[in-house]
């Protein structure tokens, strides 16, 4: 039985048929086809998220970065979305029409993407493969902790994605150090993540991906969230540009048990706090 199209976001596999870097997958947050880049198929990341729905326990298959055997999926993969080829794929072919468009190549994977050493040289060469295929309109979507912003390679590799339609979404989903190393466990200090997306917005509009939940049962306290409210509007104030605000919550199992979904009323009383600081905000539900 073909998997019914509305719950292809709650499956995210980062394996598609032979392939070992590049998958396909219907995006929730970009509204159609998204081809997944991973950077990280050692699993290896620097934050510990209590939300991850990868499965570290397991051993990775491929510890490695294939540069050659890389570029070769994503050429393959843009030939088939922009072609249409991919539709014809089973978990694909009862989308919609409206879905059936290419949105974005988006860096994510089983880690942070920019802890990937050679990283602007791998935008680079993307960007070159998406100027062949004549996909000029086909952002290149790099989904991120911003605790790397600040490395020489990671500034080269955002300047290279403002050159070719590129869009960065920055993770921010507290408001205090403590809800921040809840969430997030790390050795990566909060103020560094604030002061990377505050510097990075001051170049570029961003968009901050807020991940919400219910962990052991409690949803996110509102002081928290008025926290969180307060660190946008710092950002804005030091001169950042944030051009959207997505608020979501887990749709697929996570790392820890005892996280589970908001619903989207909870989701929408959050994002109106978000609106009153005068942001633009998005809810993305589990379900």
């Amino acid at each position: 039985m073909s998997t019914p199209w509305q719950t292809l976001h709650t499956q995210h596999p980062r394996h598609w048929r032979e392939n070992r870097f590049v998958y396909p997958v219907l995006s929730r947050r970009s509204h159609g086809i998204s081809i997944g880049v991973n950077l990280n198929p050692d699993k290896v990341c620097n934050f510990d998220c209590i939300y991850c729905q990868v499965d570290r326990r397991s051993e990775a298959e491929t510890k490695f970065v294939e540069t050659g055997r890389l570029l070769a999926e994503i050429d393959q993969m843009l030939s088939l979305a922009a072609g249409g080829a991919l539709f014809e794929d089973e978990p694909f072919h009862d989308i919609p029409l409206d879905r059936r468009r290419l949105n974005d190549i988006a860096f994510s994977g089983d880690g942070e993407p920019t802890t990937y050493r050679n990283f602007d040289e791998i935008i680079g060469a993307v960007a070159n493969l998406k100027r062949q295929h004549g996909l000029a309109a086909v952002k290149m979507v790099l989904i991120t902790n911003a605790s790397m912003f600040h490395k020489p390679a990671v500034e080269r590799g955002l300047a290279i994605l403002d050159e070719n339609n590129g869009e960065i979404w920055a993770k921010l989903e507290a408001g205090t150090d403590e809800y921040y190393q809840l969430v997030e466990r790390t050795k990566v200090p909060f103020r560094r993540v604030l002061d990377n997306i505050t510097a990075a917005a001051k170049v570029r509009p961003l968009v901050i991906q807020s991940l919400f939940m219910r962990i052991k049962e409690a949803a996110p306290p509102g002081a928290e969230i008025d926290a969180f409210c307060d660190r946008l509007s710092e950002i804005a104030s030091a001169g950042g540009k944030l051009k959207l605000v997505q608020v979501y919550t887990v749709a697929r199992p996570p790392a820890e048990s005892f996280v589970t979904a908001l619903t989207d009323a909870e989701l929408e009383s959050i994002a109106a706090k978000v609106r009153a600081r005068g942001f633009a905000a998005e809810i993305f539900g589990g379900s």
